[in-house]
């Protein structure tokens, strides 16, 4: 089968697309036939091997422990393992994996759900890891609910989409960070108001925000703390900047050891993929409350040259990788 693989870190031209085995499946693994792909920062830093602390965290000191890229994907099953019962070959699914620029990829069931029924496989392959992300962001760690005023920075990126769609559903007042570029973007996606950072400042009108969530930025801490209400929520999702050791993580850290002394609640998470938030998200996607923004489809072989306009900022939405164009 095709795939894009490298077998050291580095940028993006590590990359190449090789003929390699299919995967095999264990008795509680499942087997997909990749229809398409998402592409998300996610896959720079794991390309990259950056910050070095990721390294650490399972995917290869020296090397990487897997060849394969990408963790979104959309499809439908070709085999199951013995042990699997929730799927069966032939059912469209989306969810997340530790190699999808391929034409087939392995994951476990329960990091899998079924297709919403409105959606392509290229819409649904941009859902998993970031909206999943947004979703927890919001539901479980800012707890927001109707009437918060919520401020969404990166709000036009894969996460940030997502977010400002999200945060609609629960009922709060939305304004949106963007690029004067992308404003239009995100002002489709439902913001309420929108911020273009390029001429403003998030501080500059006064406004204060009962949660700010920080996607990929590298704004310090003291200047989010300003737009936060005396009791309001950080949350930060990423992070850039910071040097090739921990990267953005020093934010993180410092946002979760302040917390502790003062009232303001603030702090960052890992989202961690899983069939019942695919399943929530389903419902939403088919209740035509949120709805994948998708820059791009383009084909496994363009795959090193959407990481570098990924990684410039020269991405609206989400880029999504699918050799041969399918529909839902």
């Amino acid at each position: 089968m095709k795939a894009i693989v490298r077998d050291r870190y580095g940028p993006p031209d590590v990359l190449r697309l090789s003929e390699v085995q299919m995967p095999d499946i264990g008795d509680e693994q499942v087997l997909v036939r990749v229809r398409a792909a998402g592409l998300d920062r996610g896959a720079w830093h794991v390309m990259a091997g950056l910050p070095y602390l990721l390294r650490a965290a399972g995917y290869g000191l020296r090397r990487p422990k897997v060849a394969g890229l990408g963790s979104e994907l959309a499809g439908v099953v070709e085999a199951v393992g013995a042990k699997v019962t929730a799927l069966e070959p032939g059912d469209a699914v989306f969810g997340s994996c530790r190699a999808s620029f391929a034409e087939y990829a392995s994951t476990e069931p329960d990091k899998l759900a079924r297709m919403p029924a409105n959606l392509s496989f290229e819409q649904a392959a941009a859902v998993p890891i970031s909206a999943v992300t947004a979703l927890q962001a919001l539901r479980d760690h800012a707890r927001v609910k109707a009437g918060h005023h919520v401020l969404v920075i990166g709000a036009s990126g894969g996460v940030g989409t997502f977010a400002v769609q999200i945060a609609k559903t629960l009922g709060a007042h939305v304004t949106a960070v963007a690029s004067t570029q992308k404003l239009d973007l995100v002002r489709s996606l439902g913001a309420d108001h929108v911020i273009d950072y390029t001429h403003t400042d998030i501080t500059d009108d006064g406004t204060r925000y009962d949660v700010v969530l920080d996607i990929g930025g590298n704004r310090p801490l003291s200047q989010l703390r300003r737009v936060l209400t005396s009791d309001g929520t950080l949350v930060i999702v990423g992070g850039e900047g910071g040097g090739r050791w921990t990267g953005g993580i020093h934010r993180q850290l410092g946002a979760t050891v302040l917390s502790l002394f003062v009232r303001q609640c603030l702090g960052t998470f890992i989202a961690k993929p899983n069939r019942a938030d695919l399943d929530a998200l389903r419902a939403l996607i088919e209740a035509g409350s949120v709805t994948p923004a998708v820059d791009r489809v383009i084909g496994l072989d363009q795959v090193p040259d959407a990481i570098r306009d990924l990684a410039h900022g020269r991405v609206r939405g989400k880029l999504v990788v699918a050799d041969a164009p399918a529909s839902g």
